[in-house]
């Protein structure tokens, strides 16, 4: 048997029971003969938890110390699993971040990974330890400070870990089943996916999905790291995310020609109004959101008016950027020369993902009819080879969902997805 790397997130260690189970699991996948390294995320809210209470004693807290404070929720899980495993009679030893060799840049509260150096982890296995890390956490490869890593921090620490041992599988235990064809809290009929590539999972991900993040589903395609996502409270097959299909019975699991619809009400949009429309305008514009350290998402120009020259430029971005965005461009506003900006925080995206839809003539004309059966208006619209993205009313997003998943025949005829924990995540 190999190395497996499998990690739990909040709610699959809410409490002391919740820590019981999972240690439970951990000592069975050892004594079925694996080398076992563990990655868990602070036990339930403790983040959110950490985060109200800094922000209570700070408006706006430094960010050094803010990842020095909530680094602290996972290092309270994994000393407990190890306790917890240790009661079962194996020995568990447990490792911060840095101490497991996650080596970061310099960038608080949202550090990427450079390099993973588990000495340390390798020691642990080969003396016949099982070995449980801290995730969401590194430290910067300059200073030496303590980092996070941002949303999803933790699935991204499992899978680099994975990439560093050479595991078989990381396998990301949550609180559904797998990955479905929709959210199960919004599509209770959603159906769970046996297998998903790499390239369809990047886009669900990007396009909302939460059970799996873009980061941690991006270094996994680079390194080939076979993902298995499954729930910590059943002991049911979940969905394997992989580079190749995974064979069932005789032969392997086909691509499907829709894998899911995914939705997200996180973002916020942006329109610049009344900008010249000549050569530059826009990079000088994306510059500004650039160099303000602000992603962005779907794009829109509109045609200029014959008139005046003048367009109108829209763009997405998280909500929690849209004031430093905002602000960012009226800094700027004689260099860009726009007339007004207008921002919009109700808005929500509908994603359709699908490798196939390349190869089907139709896809793009049933997805804008079931928007329309439904009585959804559309703001804007982006796609890609395998994604047709439109942005709606938030309010919209929950009926143009199961509208847009019954259209395709997603649906299930069994029995309702389950959400163990409550979160999906």
């Amino acid at each position: 048997m190999g190395l497996v790397v499998q990690k739990y997130g909040g709610s699959s260690v809410a409490d002391a029971e919740g820590i019981k189970r999972v240690a439970k699991r951990i000592v069975e996948a050892k004594k079925n003969g694996h080398q076992v390294v563990v990655v868990v995320s602070a036990m339930g809210d403790t983040t959110d938890e950490l985060i109200d209470l800094a922000e209570q004693v700070s408006p706006m807290p430094a960010g050094r110390e803010f990842d020095m404070l909530l680094t602290a929720g996972e290092r309270i899980s994994m000393a407990l699993l190890a306790m917890a495993i240790k009661n079962l009679g194996h020995e568990a030893q447990s490792f911060t971040g840095s101490q497991a060799g996650v080596i970061t840049d310099s960038v608080h509260n949202k550090a990427r990974i450079i390099d993973v150096t588990p000495g340390r982890i390798r020691t642990a296995l080969d003396e016949g330890n099982i070995a449980i890390v801290a995730g969401f956490q590194g430290v910067s490869q300059d200073k030496k400070d303590i980092t996070t890593l941002g949303r999803g921090g933790s699935d991204t620490t499992a899978v680099a870990l994975a990439a560093a041992l050479d595991a078989e599988v990381c396998e990301i235990y949550t609180d559904v089943d797998g990955v479905f064809t929709a959210d199960p809290r919004v599509v209770t009929k959603a159906k769970k996916i046996d297998w998903i590539s790499f390239e369809d999972m990047l886009e669900l991900a990007a396009s909302g999905s939460k059970v799996l993040l873009h980061r941690c589903v991006e270094y996994a395609r680079r390194y080939n790291i076979p993902i298995h996502v499954r729930s910590s409270f059943s002991g049911l097959q979940g969905t394997w995310v992989s580079s190749e299909p995974i064979e069932q019975g005789d032969k392997p699991v086909e691509q499907a020609i829709i894998s899911g619809v995914a939705h997200d009400t996180s973002e916020a949009k942006v329109t610049v109004v009344g900008v010249p429309d000549k050569p530059g305008e826009a990079a000088v514009i994306f510059r500004t959101i650039a160099d303000a350290e602000i992603n962005i998402d779907m794009i829109v120009q509109n045609v200029s008016a014959a008139s005046t020259g003048l367009t109108d430029i829209s763009f997405t971005l998280p909500k929690a950027e849209g004031r430093k965005a905002i602000d960012a461009l009226e800094k700027n506003k004689a260099g860009i020369g726009f007339d007004s900006l207008r921002y919009d925080d109700q808005i929500g995206k509908i994603s359709l993902v699908g490798a196939g839809m390349k190869t089907n003539p139709g896809v793009t004309a049933d997805f804008f009819t079931a928007l329309s059966d439904a009585g959804v208006n559309i703001e804007l619209i982006s796609t890609s080879e395998i994604r047709i993205s439109v942005v709606t009313r938030a309010d919209d997003v929950p009926e143009a969902v199961r509208a847009v998943h019954s259209a395709f025949g997603l649906d299930s005829d069994s029995d309702e997805a389950v959400v163990y924990g409550g979160t999906g995540r």
